[in-house]
């Protein structure tokens, strides 16, 4: 198996476990149970799992079509999800794993907290991109965290929902206590995103190299 197909069997593989454990949850638990249908789609979790499988099966296809070299911003949208979808595995493991996170089905949660994060920087790993990212790109790349933030918590003030108990003041301690969770988590979502960029430089240089 050359290393091209491995690559569209393996994107097309985890991106079809994803969205099967995502859509999964969503009928078997949030439309089955009456729960809200817009909530279920304001967790970080599940909209990195749905962007990360978007993106493994449009860089399959492209892999399938013969087109192997992305454009830089196609490149910076494929290291955005891999930094949100690295992060839900982190943020996973250290605050959410030992608490309490709803009814969750057990193998949903293996899949889209820790499978498929795993496989995500894999990808990267792997097959790394053939273009350096500039480091402006990690500034992009916190916009959409920093978006999600202000609107769980600002969304929390007016309704009571809060995806991730470290947004809810009535648990954190008050507005300074989720202050101080967003700047902890900036922190080491921007480490993340240095690191993501520095691996995908990193292998990009040795792929050149090997080219040459």
């Amino acid at each position: 198996m050359t290393s091209r197909v491995a690559a569209i069997v393996f994107r097309l593989a985890f991106a079809a476990l994803s969205l099967t454990a995502v859509f999964v949850q969503f009928f078997a638990v949030t439309v089955a149970r009456g729960f809200s249908i817009p909530n279920f789609f304001c967790y970080f979790t599940n909209l990195s799992n749905i962007l990360i499988s978007i993106v493994f099966i449009v860089s399959a296809l492209r892999l399938l079509r013969g087109r192997t070299d992305p454009s830089d911003s196609m490149v910076a949208i494929r290291g955005g999800a891999v930094v949100y979808i690295v992060f839900v595995g982190i943020v996973f493991s250290a605050i959410l794993g030992d608490g309490d996170i709803g009814p969750v089905i057990p193998w949903v949660n293996v899949v889209v907290h820790m499978i498929v994060p795993a496989a995500g920087f894999l990808d990267w790993l792997i097959w790394a991109p053939r273009r350096r990212l500039p480091f402006r790109v990690v500034l992009w790349w916190m916009i959409w965290p920093a978006v999600f933030s202000i609107f769980s918590v600002a969304r929390g003030a007016v309704d009571g929902f809060y995806p991730y108990p470290f947004y809810n003041p009535d648990v954190s301690g008050g507005y300074g206590g989720v202050a101080l969770w967003c700047a902890a988590l900036v922190v080491v979502f921007f480490l993340l995103a240095v690191l993501i960029r520095w691996v995908g430089n990193l292998r990009q240089r040795s792929l050149t190299q090997q080219d040459a």
